[in-house]
């Protein structure tokens, strides 16, 4: 079914459940929310949506995953989708093509990646990172996504020649573990729960490089919407921006119930990847507390977007960050 069919059906399925609700009931607006992947990243954003936080605000949201590059972003440009959950990157890619977006939620306030290496291939303790890495074959997401703006900032930051030292095999996330099963790859960038999984296959060991520690606050994944989305419907915005910050405080206060939450909206995933996926996200401090995106954060993801040079020029942390709505929170103590 494509995008636009999809879009369809929920507006049609949308307006059936409202009609057929009791006169008492307060309808609640349809939105929709792209993701590029249906991840534990994301998780804050999946228990405001299953704890009911969004229904609290009148708003029914909807996910969609859809792993091809810019088509969440270019979801919400087309006003198909209300916001996409990515890096915030994205907001300054179209900004650069004449498209105004914002980012108005913080959700993983860490560099999300991990680094393993194939059984065998691991560096030696304290090697030199750039000696390593050359004439090796990274697996790694796709070219614009931000695990593969990552390493190539990590590679140039080494000295290495992205074209002639290292070789990026460019794979979808399902791809990540095969490639390196196969020994098409000596290294992988990774995220969990495929971190887990490759350790628990005994594809890799546990990672040589963890990024989340070494480089700090980090905005790499925020909510983000188009910018008359702001000035039209304030409200709404607000409202979607409250239910999200909940979600975030509700897994810090109540991590054993957000891991139950999480075996729901994992259903496959065994009980053996899901409890260490958790363990390190948690331990990595990878969610926001608050959804607050500091110019710091930002400052962070821009040098890495500049420097693999996906960014094509600067732009500052108010051409693409309004915090207004996440201000309001915090100023209010809500």
């Amino acid at each position: 079914m494509s995008f636009r069919h999809w879009i369809a059906s929920f507006t049609i399925t949308a307006v059936a459940l409202v009609g057929s609700a009791s006169a008492q009931q307060q309808a609640l607006k349809p939105l929709v929310v792209t993701e590029p992947v249906h991840g534990i990243g994301y998780l804050p954003l999946y228990v405001a949506i299953r704890k009911g936080f969004f229904a609290d605000e009148g708003l029914e949201i909807k996910t969609i995953t859809i792993e091809s590059g810019s088509a969440p972003t270019n979801a919400v440009l087309s006003g198909q989708a209300f916001a996409f959950i990515a890096g915030p990157e994205h907001t300054a890619f179209a900004k650069l093509k004449g498209a105004e977006l914002r980012v108005i939620v913080n959700v993983v306030q860490r560099g999300n990646l991990y680094y393993t290496a194939a059984k065998g291939k691991e560096p030696s303790p304290g090697a030199d990172m750039g000696s390593y890495f050359k004439g090796k074959t990274i697996a790694v997401g796709p070219f614009g996504g931000t695990p593969n703006s990552i390493t190539r900032f990590l590679v140039k930051k080494w000295g290495l020649d992205l074209k002639n030292d290292v070789v990026f095999l460019e794979v979808t996330t399902a791809g990540l573990l095969p490639v390196v099963k196969a020994g098409n790859a000596q290294i992988a960038a990774v995220q969990e729960p495929q971190t887990t999984q490759g350790i628990r296959q005994n594809i890799w060991g546990e990672p040589f490089l963890n990024f989340p520690k070494e480089h700090g606050d980090y905005a790499y994944s925020t909510l983000n919407v188009r910018l008359d989305t702001i000035q039209k419907d304030p409200d709404t915005v607000q409202k979607f921006v409250r239910a999200v910050v909940r979600g975030l405080k509700f897994i810090h206060a109540n991590p054993a119930e957000a891991a139950a939450i999480a075996a729901k909206e994992f259903p496959t995933m065994p009980p053996d990847d899901l409890k260490p996926t958790l363990d390190r996200s948690f331990a990595d401090d990878l969610w926001s507390k608050d959804g607050f995106v500091s110019p710091e954060a930002w400052a962070t993801a821009h040098s890495v977007v500049r420097s693999a040079d996906v960014l094509k020029q600067d732009v500052g942390y108010d051409e693409v960050v309004d915090m207004q709505f996440v201000n309001k929170l915090r100023n209010s103590k809500q």
